[in-house]
């Protein structure tokens, strides 16, 4: 099995269709929606964490490319910079996916990269610049 994350842009036409439905049905796809913008009648996004056999992965994507749909692997990550962490806690609160969580009893912060979107959403609000955009 290989997993891979990609960002998905949808043109006006597609928003209506289910891509993601034909991914998971027609090609045995696992799909996990990491973060979405789908509003009808404009372009959508979609951040997907895809899982399958290789094979069955490629076909994906090569409907997607069919269909009109842009897809791009995600190339952007997110560093947490320990030593610029104070552990005040400020992007814990923000994070959609509890990459970044505070252990209550030691009240320190931790980063499991592994379920992070890469919304960026701590970069903004760390006031240490403890967290940053790699490319």
């Amino acid at each position: 099995m290989t997993t891979t994350k990609v960002v998905l842009r949808f043109p006006p036409d597609l928003t209506d269709q289910p891509v993601t439905y034909n991914l998971i049905k027609e090609y045995d796809l696992m799909v996990n929606i990491l973060r979405g913008h789908i509003i009808p009648k404009e372009e959508g996004m979609l951040v997907l964490e895809v899982t399958g056999k290789k094979k069955q992965l490629q076909r994906g994507m090569d409907y997607l490319a069919k269909i009109g749909v842009e897809t791009q692997k995600l190339s952007k990550d997110i560093r947490w910079l320990k030593d610029l962490c104070t552990h005040c806690t400020a992007c814990t609160s923000l994070c959609p996916t509890h990459a970044l969580s505070v252990e209550r009893d030691t009240m320190l912060v931790s980063f499991e990269k592994a379920e992070c979107i890469a919304c960026e959403m701590c970069v903004t609000v760390c006031p240490y610049s403890a967290m940053e955009v790699q490319f």
